[in-house]
């Protein structure tokens, strides 16, 4: 068998400038640094002034809806683009700075470690290194080669630690969703998940700020819910679209939702609720299941509905 020979070439072969050209590039190709991050990205512009300088791409986390900032640098890593980086987030008050380059120096790989594990789970910082890869003349195939990024570990270690006073109802939501993320990550259906909290709700994204799946866990009254949670600022034309979809919806579904149960408010909510009982394990775990299993339908489908509106 005659096999190819594997070789990487530089990124300045096909992108000669890094404005005028990796970054438009970056901007229509978002998904598959999406992709490789585990974060679902959405730009919000690019070269953002910062004092006499500008920030390559400014873009949000539509996990958490707060800003990121992406550094792009077609060459070996140095000292000034950290500190722009830096200073671009800080001004900006993103929570998260993506640098991209070519290749990353120890001692910036260090300094992005550090800072992740030194800083709050607030602020993230991930290194990101460029390759194409080439087999004889096909063509160039691009891999974003994750270097440095938060430690998932060490922040649940932290965050164990600082709730140890938390209350039992606290403790229990933190300990269910912890069961939840594991469950849902093992079908390998979505691609980015947050980390667990001790609170009532866990978001997932569907691709669109401002609108998100939150799933709950109601102890008080032993209720698990499923639901789609439409934020203010797209509410007014985001819930009608979803609302003349909604044979449809639940059609495939194959069950009738609750739609805008709170009308009084300006978030809107469509949802699914399922009674349990916390004080039983074998309830638990079927709650469990069921909303791992309606979390994957209600991503499938409402995600390609709300594409449909974009």
């Amino acid at each position: 068998m005659e096999l190819g020979k594997l070789k990487m070439i530089a990124p300045r072969e096909k992108w000669k400038h890094e404005a005028s050209d990796f970054t438009p590039w970056l901007v229509q190709h978002i998904d598959e640094l999406s992709t490789a991050l585990g974060v679902e990205l959405e730009v919000e512009n690019t070269e953002v002034a910062v004092g006499p300088y500008s920030a390559d791409i400014l873009a949000k986390d539509i996990g958490t809806n707060k800003y990121v900032v992406i550094e792009n640098q077609l060459e070996k890593t140095n000292h000034d683009h950290l500190g722009k980086s830096i200073t671009y987030a800080s001004v900006l008050d993103a929570s998260t700075i993506i640098w991209i380059a070519t290749n990353f120096t120890e001692e910036h790989q260090k300094a992005l470690d550090w800072l992740n594990d030194h800083t709050t789970e607030e602020l993230s910082f991930y290194g990101v290194q460029l390759e194409l890869w080439q087999i004889e003349d096909s063509k160039p195939a691009l891999r974003f080669n994750i270097v440095s990024k938060p430690n998932q570990a060490v922040r649940q270690a932290s965050k164990i630690k600082s709730d140890e006073d938390l209350s039992d109802n606290k403790k229990f939501q933190f300990k269910f969703w912890n069961n939840f993320r594991e469950k849902l990550a093992k079908t390998n259906k979505i691609p980015s998940l947050q980390t667990p909290r001790p609170q009532y709700w866990f978001d997932i994204t569907l691709g669109k700020s401002y609108i998100h799946i939150s799933n709950t866990c109601n102890t008080w009254d032993n209720i698990v819910g499923v639901r789609i949670y439409i934020g203010n600022k797209i509410a007014e034309e985001m819930y009608p679209f979803l609302y003349s979809k909604k044979t449809e919806i639940e059609e495939k579904i194959g069950i009738q939702l609750s739609w805008d149960p709170n009308p009084d408010t300006r978030d809107k909510i469509i949802a699914l609720y399922h009674k349990t009982d916390f004080n039983n394990e074998p309830k638990i775990e079927e709650a469990l299941n069921w909303m791992v299993d309606y979390t994957i339908i209600f991503r499938e489908i409402f995600s390609k509905i709300i594409k449909q509106k974009v």
